[in-house]
């Protein structure tokens, strides 16, 4: 057996902050790690850390992309426990992500789509939770009922299946503290 992470975080911006009044939740962005420092954090979000416009799948990289223009980043993580064979699954899943890259688009439609329960979809697009859903989904790990494209980062929250391992300021976290390169 082996672990998953998942990370939900606030990065503070006009964005989240707008999203945040309508959800009344405390996270609204989720990444997924297979290593417990997140030096491997993929997602759906800002392929520029300046333009929210411009989105798709993304490498996350906390010491320079999105989360280092926002150092107040807070967040939550949490470990699922996985076997070897659905991590491989999920590797092989990420894999067609990564090699893909250019041909994925941010399904802003999508989170429309949740705020009025109502699924929207279309293929190569995805938002960060649903893409975060359908890694685990594709992977033979299914944690709720319902459609990916209905998955809110606050559904992770709510799962009996995450352990929380910390919750605070993203780069206070201490295993991306020990490697911190700007120390």
């Amino acid at each position: 057996m082996g672990y998953v992470y998942i990370m939900l975080s606030d990065t503070g911006t006009l964005f989240t902050t707008m999203i945040k009044k309508y959800t009344k939740a405390p996270y609204n962005h989720a990444s997924i790690s297979f290593d417990p420092e997140l030096k491997e954090l993929y997602s759906f979000g800002r392929k520029n850390p300046k333009n929210p416009l411009h989105g798709g799948f993304v490498k996350e990289d906390i010491w320079t992309g999105t989360f280092r223009r926002y150092p107040d980043t807070i967040c939550v993580i949490y470990k699922l426990e996985v076997s070897e064979r659905q991590k491989a699954k999920m590797r092989r899943v990420l894999n067609v992500f990564i090699k893909n890259n250019n041909k994925y688009l941010y399904n802003i439609l999508g989170v429309l789509g949740v705020s009025v329960k109502e699924p929207i979809e279309f293929s190569n697009s995805y938002f960060c939770s649903q893409f975060v859903a359908e890694i685990l989904n594709r992977s033979g790990i299914k944690l709720w009922d319902k459609l990916s494209v209905m998955i809110t980062p606050d559904d992770f929250r709510s799962c009996d299946q995450l352990e929380l391992i910390y919750e605070g300021k993203l780069l206070e976290f201490p295993p991306i503290l020990q490697h911190n390169p700007f120390n």
